[in-house]
């Protein structure tokens, strides 16, 4: 999913999360609030506890970077080199459209018109 969809799709649930927190009343509210108070295992966060929170990317880098998708760095030498490369839609449309991998694949189909033998990796 590209990162502008998912800005409008967060953007979105934004839009529908503010208008059901309009539309519910002081004593929906007031219950809500009280049922949170009881709650021995859950309870409300308060400014004590908000002003000890740290941003997840400085407690635990490595799991944010996981949780991202981003791949961590590359055993001793580099395997792949990062490029950017202009392709016609219709086919980046044909390599995406067969799922998860797409750019594996296309990587197989320049090896096999370029004649480059398969790499063995350890």
């Amino acid at each position: 999913m590209s990162r502008r969809l998912k800005g409008r799709t967060w953007e979105a649930a934004r839009r529908k999360a503010r208008r059901s927190l309009a539309a519910i009343s002081h004593a929906e509210d007031a219950t809500i609030r009280k049922g949170a108070a009881e709650d021995r295992d859950n309870p409300p966060l308060d400014d004590r506890f908000l002003a000890r929170m740290r941003a997840a990317t400085e407690v635990a880098p490595e799991l944010v970077r996981r949780a991202r998708g981003q791949r961590g760095p590359q055993k001793s030498k580099p395997v792949k080199t990062l490029v950017s490369l202009r392709l016609d839609p219709d086919v980046i449309e044909h390599f995406r459209s067969r799922g998860p991998g797409w750019q594996s694949r296309i990587n197989q189909a320049l090896r096999k018109v370029a004649k480059l033998s398969r790499i063995m990796r350890p």
